[in-house]
């Protein structure tokens, strides 16, 4: 009876999206601990990454592959922080090969979307499959290297028109020297924009940077959102709180808190020494104090723009 009870009540939890956080030992994660701050129903992860060594690395890449990091990994992470929904983008390490994340996808089902990486020859059959299976924008990266060589705006402003009828996004990975260059660009997409891991600025700099003074201008757009992802990328200060870059947090969110969203960016594939997955998320108990803007955050604003149901 009392295993039933069980069953009855883990069955009830799925089907309502609440997830309860566990302690959970996870690949590419330190610690062990359960998050302190209880993630809402729906909570959704807006930036991974899934490897997978049945799939090719692509041949412009010498970076490897990291281990760990495969879709039965990650349901470890999402019991750790009680995520229900999730967002897979295509790392650099596969090029524009989409099959190890459209497989990733199939796994996952309904509660999860992916960011694929495109070349200029894919055609409208192959997007309409991708969006079939859940995808719902492109990402293009002007920091790693790309199986296309260097990427320009001229190849950002393409992808936007060939998405745009999709409705998709664009998804942009950008120094905050760049964003700060190209804002013009950005600000002119036909498509919504995201632009990931906190616009990349450079510390000590941070709000007084060109960069974020530009993403705060394009948040007032209205078309352009940021994720609140790899505080780590360029604090100066550390964790566990990240002091200077949970400043460009808190003015994002203070710009545009319908048009913020939060990602692990788990395996974390930039860092070798890894960070606690629950100390990042606990952080947003710091950047939004007031619970209805983190249930914003992690499940309003991922429904909008994913079309999670």
């Amino acid at each position: 009876m009392v295993n039933r009870r069980r069953f009855i009540a883990g069955s009830l939890l799925a089907c309502s999206g609440l997830h309860a956080a566990q302690a959970q030992s996870v690949p590419n994660s330190a610690g062990t601990e359960a998050p302190r701050l209880k993630a809402p129903a729906l909570a959704c992860d807006s930036h991974h990454h899934i490897y997978d060594a049945r799939f090719p690395v692509s041949p412009h890449w010498r970076g490897g592959r990291p281990d760990g990091a495969t879709v039965a990994d990650y349901r470890l992470l999402m019991a750790k922080l009680g995520i229900a929904r999730h967002v897979v983008v295509q790392p650099s390490t596969y090029g524009s090969d989409n099959r190890c994340l459209l497989d990733a996808l199939a796994q996952f089902g309904q509660q999860a979307r992916g960011i694929v990486v495109i070349d200029d020859d894919v055609d409208l059959a192959q997007l309409q499959e991708m969006d079939r299976l859940g995808v719902r924008g492109v990402r293009v990266n002007f920091l790693s290297p790309q199986s296309w060589g260097v990427t320009t705006v001229d190849r950002l402003r393409r992808t936007a028109e060939r998405i745009a009828p999709l409705g998709w996004h664009v998804q942009v990975l950008m120094s905050g020297a760049q964003i700060a260059q190209h804002e013009a660009v950005l600000a002119a997409l036909p498509t919504p924009v995201v632009i990931d891991h906190l616009g990349r600025i450079p510390q000590p700099d941070g709000l007084d940077h060109p960069g974020a003074r530009a993403i705060l201008r394009l948040l007032e757009k209205g078309h352009v959102w940021i994720k609140l992802s790899e505080p780590y990328a360029d604090t100066l200060r550390g964790a566990p709180d990240y002091p200077d870059t949970s400043l460009l947090a808190r003015a994002y969110l203070q710009a545009a808190p319908q048009r913020t969203l939060w990602g692990s960016d788990w395996p974390h594939p930039t860092e070798k020494i890894k960070p606690d997955d629950a100390v990042l998320f606990d952080l947003l108990a710091d950047w939004a104090p007031d619970p209805a803007l983190r249930e914003q955050v992690l499940v309003s604003n991922p429904a909008a723009l994913f079309g999670f149901r």
